[in-house]
């Protein structure tokens, strides 16, 4: 917990001087994203409050906001705690997604699509695998998927993504082997890029539900054994 509290106290210059719940929240749900507080970590109030150096009527105003976003959960008598996902959870996650990015995708008008964030998001994800970073390998997946569904240009649908891309890294922390996990979607996210270029979205929005089907087999198999070894 101390190496947290240090990283965490490093972002409180980002507060600046109208610090706010809302941004609070957005360094706590960054930090949980990038695994800093791993599923079923007990937040202490003291402990947070003091390396952001927020008052702890903010601090619980934050966790109010990340326990609706589904992200924390509050346990009487015993705390907050970073919600361990059932695979349940997992499943409406994927379900989420395909409703949505494949909705996205078929939506697109006539090409050419604005496909620079897809673009950096791929190479983001080779360089990473060439380096061996399995977990940037993850992070750089979830930014093409971020940047996919930010084509559709709609502010709300991309709060909720947001959300919903933030409990997925839920799920992954709990995976033992993220190479195994990540790997195979450097390549699909490339074929899927190449799939927009050409403006076949209909070939698009197939392929994806292809593979966020085939994602989700992963997570679950994965999960579920990682889940039954801590049992």
């Amino acid at each position: 917990m101390a190496e947290q509290l240090t990283g965490l106290a490093d972002d409180r210059a980002l507060l600046g001087r109208t610090s706010t719940a809302e941004r609070v929240s957005d360094i706590l749900r960054s930090r949980i994203a990038d695994g800093y507080f791993p599923p079923g970590t007990r937040l202490s109030e003291d402990s947070i409050g003091g390396a952001l150096g927020v008052s702890r009527n903010t601090l619980r105003e934050s966790f109010r906001l990340l326990t609706h976003e589904r992200l924390l959960v509050h346990e009487l008598n015993r705390g907050v705690f970073v919600r361990v996902l059932t695979v349940e959870d997992v499943e409406d996650i994927y379900r989420t997604r395909s409703l949505v990015e494949c909705a996205v995708v078929r939506g697109l008008g006539e090409p050419p699509y604005a496909l620079d964030g897809l673009v950096e998001a791929v190479e983001d994800g080779r360089a990473a695998a060439r380096e061996s970073d399995w977990k940037g390998v993850g992070t750089a997946n979830i930014h093409f998927h971020r940047e996919l569904v930010a084509l559709a240009g709609s502010e709300r649908t991309d709060e909720l993504m947001r959300s919903v891309f933030a409990e997925l890294r839920l799920a992954f922390h709990v995976v033992d082997d993220p190479r195994r996990l990540h790997e195979p979607y450097i390549a699909r996210n490339a074929e899927l890029l190449d799939t927009l270029r050409s403006g076949e979205r209909e070939e698009a929005a197939r392929l994806l539900a292809v593979y966020l089907e085939d994602s989700l087999k992963r997570v679950v198999e994965v999960y579920l054994r990682r889940v039954g070894d801590d049992a």
